[in-house]
């Protein structure tokens, strides 16, 4: 929310569980500079969740005991008349939809060409000694990356399966110039019974309990035939029509792009989730000659997406693994900020740096088991603390685990540099998880400058930083937060 209306001047802006609706109108290469975004969708229907879901619980409880083919009658039968409602009850406002839709293929497809004219090939040369390296390092590299295959499923690939297990077909990765025919094909058809499409659809909820995405797919993709005149094509459509459905809403958009925005160009090797690791960036609030510091870089995914953002700050990268510093050199290399981002070879329970130099740290905290939560966690809050300068910022991707073990530091009242016990503080545990009934996060309510005077007067259990702000983030099958301290005073570490 806060950056399609800062970056788009985006109004009409609401939020339902993890979607952000808003109205603009910036142009197609304005929209491709959103960073937070996984996807971007033109709307074509919003609306309140399918009543016949809950009105028919005892109907649907015995019809799921009768064999596929009864069950598939059934829903063509009872519930198609109301899920058809979403094509026939407006049409034209998928009109509208698909014209406009059309309109921006062409001016992206213009400028692809353009751009792809004015640009020489790109040519990659590789130095010896590089080779060299990364042939020694190849082993430990591919070891280190089999031991991390638990902690990469759960912040990489969780994502990518919780979107492709609810669609009907999978997603194929089509070359350029086999798109670029598509979108002269969609183009050029004005009538709209040339168009071909497929339906991609997910449901959660209740609804997904009852009906697979696939038997509401179906039903959808028949009421677009019979009201336009479309042609289903599940390999290679010139149209895909998304649906979410589950208890709060009903939602059917087209995607803007082919490519989603979480895939950034600039990235050889993923790492963290790009829009997680720029998310944390903004809420850092860098400022133009800052030191960055991200004291566990691994693949460099924060590193990159803030200086891209904020290019006028120093950056400094550490991490204790020779094949994660490879891997993050080349995607620095790659994206053109070898020059922008230091690396290090360091613990990050031992930095090589003095205290108080830095002025933010962000980092994405391991989320391995061979991570010992109790008594790393600690030791690393406290390191970072003494680098850390007064007023200066730490944000971090923390996992449920992590994040328990800090509410129950801060409960307990043990701050993390001492063994003594200290009294809580009021509305700690506020400020660290800040949510409300409705699941929307919140910013604390009290200011730095109140915080910063509480810490003076009773001991935190974090030492000097203060929690400021907490957000719960899904990352697929798994969830963690995203916390932000500052620091009140002097650590006198």
């Amino acid at each position: 929310m806060r950056e399609v209306r800062a970056r788009l001047a985006a109004t009409q802006i609401e939020y339902i569980s993890g979607k952000v609706f808003f109205t603009t109108c910036s142009d197609l290469n304005t929209l491709k500079k959103l960073k937070s975004a996984e996807r971007l969708f033109l709307l074509i229907k919003k609306q309140f969740p399918l009543t016949v879901f809950s009105a028919s619980k005892g109907k649907i409880s015995i019809i799921s005991k009768i064999d596929m083919h009864s069950k598939s009658a059934y829903v063509e039968g009872k519930i198609f008349k109301e899920l058809q409602k979403l094509i026939n009850d407006d049409p034209g406002s998928w009109l509208n939809a698909i014209s406009l839709w059309k309109s921006l293929l062409e001016l992206d497809a213009k400028n692809e060409k353009l751009s792809q004219e004015s640009s020489p090939p790109l040519k990659r040369k590789v130095e010896e000694n590089e080779i060299i390296v990364a042939k020694k390092l190849k082993t430990e590299q591919m070891q280190e990356l089999q031991e991390n295959r638990e902690c990469q499923l759960e912040k990489q690939t969780g994502e990518e399966t919780l979107e492709q297990e609810d669609f009907i077909t999978k997603r194929e990765d089509f070359q350029e110039e086999e798109f670029q025919n598509d979108v002269e094909k969609a183009i050029v058809g004005h009538n709209q019974k040339d168009l071909t499409f497929r339906v991609s659809c997910r449901c959660s909820g209740a609804v997904g309990k009852t009906f697979t995405a696939q038997e509401v797919g179906r039903i959808i993709g028949i009421a677009l035939m019979k009201q336009f005149g479309w042609k289903a094509d599940l390999r290679n459509p010139n149209l895909e029509i998304f649906i979410h459905l589950n208890d709060i809403y009903s939602v059917v958009g087209i995607p803007v792009f082919r490519v989603p925005l979480a895939n950034r160009a600039y990235i050889q090797t993923a790492g963290l989730r790009s829009t997680i690791a720029w998310a944390m960036a903004s809420l850092a609030e860098i400022q133009a000659g800052a030191l960055v510091l991200d004291p566990m870089c691994g693949l460099g995914t924060i590193l990159l997406e803030a200086a891209k953002e904020w290019p006028d700050v120093y950056y400094v990268g550490a991490d204790v693994s020779d094949s994660q510093l490879l891997g993050a050199h080349d995607n620095l290399k790659a994206a053109g900020l070898k020059d922008k981002i230091e690396l290090l070879k360091a613990s990050v329970i031992e930095l090589p740096l003095p205290s108080e130099s830095v002025d933010i740290i962000i980092s994405d905290i391991p989320f391995g088991k061979k991570f010992k939560l109790e008594k790393d966690i600690k030791s690393i809050l406290q390191e970072m603390e003494r680098v850390l300068r007064v007023d200066g910022a730490i944000v971090l991707l923390l996992s449920e685990d992590h994040h328990r073990c800090l509410q129950d530091c801060e409960e307990s009242g043990i701050p993390l540099n001492s063994k003594s016990s200290h009294i809580d503080e009021p509305g700690m545990k506020k400020c660290l998880n800040p949510e409300g009934e409705n699941g929307i996060s919140e910013t604390a309510s009290s200011s730095f400058q109140a915080s910063n005077q509480e810490g003076l007067d009773r001991t935190s259990p974090f030492g000097s930083l203060v929690p400021v702000e907490c957000y719960k983030v899904s990352l697929g099958k798994t969830d963690a937060f995203i916390s932000k301290y500052r620091k009140s005073h002097s650590s006198g570490l």
